[in-house]
This record gives C-alpha cells, structure tokens and sequence, in this order.
C-alpha cells in the first residue's frame, strides 16, 4: 500500500499556528492513527519519508513541526547542530505539550478512534513521544532514543498510559546506559507496560539512513519489532 501526501496547518492552545505533514494510505480508509514527532533537524525528507512508510501500512500520520515557534519550516543539516540549538533551547514542557494536544486532536477529528493511535519519535522526538504517552490516550507508544528524560521527565513513567517500546544504541554517548536504565527502572517501579531494547553496536541516530550513525541491522531488527508492537497492541 503506497501513500498520498499533504500538509495542514493546526491551531495550537497559545495562539500559535503549527504546520505538519501529513501521509495518508493511497486507497481505503486509514485504520488507525500515527504521531511522528521530529528529530532535532526537523521535519525533514527523513521524517516525511517515516510517516510515509506508517502510511503505508495503513495508518494516517501526522509529523508536526515542533519548532514552528522559533523556525517553521525549518531543516537543519545532519553536520550542523549549531544550527539547531537556538530552536532546542526555545522548547518548553508546555509549548511541547500544547502541540501533541494540536496534532493528537487533529487526528481525533479525523474520526480515529483514541485506542487506534500510536506515537512514535526520534531522539527529541523520542522524548516527545514519551510525554505524548502520559498526556493523550494512545494504543501504543515508541520511543527511539529519546534524549532528556532523566531526570526531569522520570516521573512521567508513573503516567504512561499505554505500552511503550524504547530503543537504545549501545555506542550512543548522547545517552549513556546509567540514563536508559534509570528509565526502564522508573518505568518497572511505575508497573507500567514497557519493553526496553538495547542494539549494542548502535550509535545515536542509528534508524536514520540519511546520517551517518546509521546502522541497517539495528534498523531492520527495529523495523519488525515496531511492526509486531503494534500487531500485538491492535494498531496494525
């Protein structure tokens, strides 16, 4: 199943507008719903081409521009993170979670169903998908090394709301093991439905084809574990 692809533009509770794109499957009505929250470089061909592949398997996605407050549109380049610290350093705990209500809502009026949304992020999006998951009702959430949730964001294991996956590249320096286990730590302390999965000779960043982290083995293997996530959970 390919995908059709178009952008919208969302209301957000303190009066600001943010852009996203938007991936739909080509034929039928979407079954269920996918938030696909950025890198740190934007919503990018990268991120586009993610929430393509969600599309088509089915699912209506939806990549919301998280910095449209500092630069909408904007797509930084993989060899330059000086470019993206002003637009890191603007984020807020609010204005983040002012815009999963946005894009989650926006998926609500579309008629899908709470239970048939999932969310997914990567590194700064990875940490969103996790706050998305104790705020909004989802089916599933995963989060792929999802930097800056220890310390201050371990409480929020005790609100997930439902089953998170967690994926963590062993060589990543960005997110040392004592910070990754603190999380599945909190997590199991909380009871929550989590599952923790750590590809040893990954790098941060390593689903990405388009840096050079990338790693096509850890890739592959994540692929088909995020495929029977949401199999097991109903999504798929």
């Amino acid at each position: 199943m390919s995908s059709s692809t178009d952008g919208v533009t969302l209301n957000v509770s303190d009066g600001t507008t943010m852009s996203a794109y938007v991936a739909r499957p080509k034929s039928g009505t979407p079954t269920a719903g996918m938030l696909v929250f950025q890198e740190a470089f934007g919503v990018n061909a990268y991120m586009r081409d993610v929430t393509d592949r969600f599309a088509a398997l089915g699912f209506l996605g939806i990549a919301p521009e998280l910095f449209h407050r500092t630069g909408p549109g904007f797509e930084g380049s993989y060899t330059d993170f000086g470019a993206v610290r002003p637009h890191m350093a603007a984020l807020s705990t609010d204005g983040l979670n002012a815009d999963i209500d946005a894009a989650y809502n926006w998926l609500r009026g579309q008629g899908v169903d709470a239970p048939r949304i999932g969310a997914v992020g990567f590194c700064m999006g990875g940490r969103v998908a996790y706050m998305a998951n104790a705020r909004v009702q989802l089916g599933a959430a995963i989060s792929f090394y999802g930097g800056g949730i220890v310390p201050d964001l371990l409480p929020l294991a005790q609100a997930q709301r439902a089953p998170i996956l967690m994926f963590w590249g062993g060589l990543d320096e960005h997110i040392p093991p004592e910070q990754y286990r603190a999380v599945a730590d909190a997590l199991t302390a909380a009871k929550a439905t989590h599952e923790q999965v750590v590809f040893s000779q990954a790098d941060h960043g390593f689903f990405c084809d388009a840096r050079a982290s990338y790693n096509e083995i850890a890739s592959r293997q994540a692929t088909a574990l995020v495929n029977a996530f949401l199999d097991v959970y109903g999504l798929l």
